[in-house]
């Protein structure tokens, strides 16, 4: 069985975060984000690492990583493509966004392409309606969406 730890780095950043809340649960959310940013994804032995270092059940930690859309719950491929699929988003376009990302990569939301360069996930709404349709790329987010947007992050990374 693998286990997880916090990197040098990250356990640094938990030390000095305890010292600034009351509470060792209230650095659930930051440390979640340590743990994405430190592997990629949020894996079971992560969760009960940190369940173990906020004194909580592993269930507590799988809940609120869980009810976050954001949170990686399953490896990702090296650029992850988040689509809106609220109204707003449906109403300027998002569907043929999704249908254009689903034949180019070859993939379905959820999936992630063989080569593990990317994943494709449906989100709910990223909260940005007045310029949609809207999208998350890695860290970044892309407003007014087109299919030559699309097209020129995709064949970027692909090069």
């Amino acid at each position: 069985m693998s286990t997880f730890t916090f990197n040098p780095e990250n356990e640094e950043k938990f030390t000095a975060l305890l010292t600034r809340y009351p509470e060792k649960s209230s650095l659930m959310l930051p440390s979640l984000w340590m743990i994405q940013y430190q592997e990629g994804w949020i894996s079971p032995e992560s969760m009960r690492f940190l369940a173990e270092k906020l004194a909580c059940s592993p269930m507590d930690v799988y809940a609120v990583a869980s009810f976050y859309s954001m949170f990686n719950l399953k490896p990702v491929g090296k650029y992850h493509i988040q689509l809106c699929k609220t109204l707003s988003c449906m109403l300027r376009g998002s569907q043929q966004m999704q249908a254009h990302i689903q034949n180019k990569l070859g993939i379905k939301p959820g999936e992630t392409t063989k080569d593990g360069k990317f994943t494709f996930s449906l989100v709910e709404c990223l909260g940005s309606c007045g310029t949609a349709p809207c999208m998350s790329y890695n860290d970044d987010y892309v407003e007014n969406l087109t299919i030559e947007k699309l097209d020129e992050l995709i064949d970027g990374a692909q090069s």
